[in-house]
């Protein structure tokens, strides 16, 4: 059976979720280490710590990555991520018993469901890294996901549910044994695309009423504004069991990014803060292309199964019914 992002030996996830104010975090966590990247293709992005990702940087490895609702509140979690981790004696080494877990981070925005005021904690975030465990992935409204949504052109009376969503793609041939895994946190202004039937799957409805798809880049060619300016994003996490150093791991972020634009449309707009992570956690070996081209495909998918199982809730109708 195939567990998502979990399928790939030293990662850990753990999800908090609070129903009430529809919102929560996602933790990934490396204990061990891995060596991390980063694509950046939103204009309208929330994090801390991306610069711990640049192969230019000290640091050769992090050891979590916490995605959150709550817009830019929601970073408050991360914190709580380091403790933990402090806790547990992991970190970047800083004296004889001093560490420093290095935790980036991302947020989406979810303010407009749930109850105001209710926003990722310090203290969610410790629960959500305490939670995390080699498990099949929970999608759907859990997590970093709970608040997200898609399709948001004319507003959010139009929109449709989404979430989480997570998918591993295997390699073959000489690098049989090699794999590549995806989560995404889909709240994207755009539509789901499924790039295997090339059809819509969620996204702007024609009236509050219907199940009906707009086609929101059709209706941005008409002259319709992207709603809700900078208050959408898509956040991915991808990692494979190779052996990638910072700039590679980098790239293979940007590949990753490849299966956000497979999957979503309109994509990138100025209302989006689109971040793809990357995550190198082992020491086999394989071609970075190849790498590539299965984290565009496990991204892609894994933002399909981020509408598809998403419930109905909040007053927005989800494919999960």
């Amino acid at each position: 059976m195939l567990k998502g992002l979990t399928d790939i030996e030293g990662i850990l996830v753990g999800h908090v979720t609070d129903l009430e104010g529809m919102t929560g975090c996602t933790v990934v966590l490396c204990g061990k280490g891995a060596v991390g990247g980063v694509d950046i293709r939103g204009s309208a992005t929330g994090s801390a710590e991306l610069a711990v990702l640049d192969p230019a940087h000290i640091t050769t490895q992090i050891h979590a990555i916490a995605l959150c609702g709550g817009s830019a509140f929601g970073l408050e979690a991360a914190s709580g991520v380091r403790l933990f981790l402090e806790k547990k004696g992991i970190g970047f080494p800083t004296g004889p018993t001093q560490v420093v877990p290095i935790v980036p981070a991302a947020v989406l925005y979810d303010l407009s469901l749930g109850k105001p005021g209710i926003r990722p904690t310090r203290e969610m975030g410790e629960a959500a890294a305490a939670a995390a465990s080699a498990a099949p992935i929970s999608e759907g409204a859990v997590g970093a996901g709970t608040g997200a949504t898609v399709g948001k052109i004319f507003g959010m009376r139009q929109a449709m549910k989404s979430g989480i969503g997570s998918a591993t793609v295997w390699l073959d041939g000489p690098y049989a044994g090699i794999r590549v895994a995806a989560l995404a946190a889909v709240n994207a202004v755009g539509d789901v695309r499924d790039p295997e039937t090339g059809r819509l799957i969620a996204g702007t409805r024609v009236d509050p009423q219907s199940l009906d798809l707009a086609d929101s880049a059709l209706q941005l060619r008409r002259g319709a504004r992207a709603g809700f300016r900078g208050r959408n994003t898509t956040l991915v996490v991808v990692a494979t069991n190779a052996s990638l150093n910072k700039v590679e791991t980098n790239k293979l972020a940007q590949f990753g990014s490849l299966g956000v634009a497979r999957a979503i449309s309109p994509v990138w707009t100025m209302s989006d803060g689109d971040i793809t992570f990357a995550l190198s956690c082992g020491v086999e070996q394989a071609g970075l292309d190849a790498l590539g081209a299965a984290a565009a495909e496990a991204v892609a998918q894994a933002i399909v199964r981020a509408v598809k199982m998403a419930p109905s809730i909040a007053g927005l109708p989800g494919l999960a019914g």
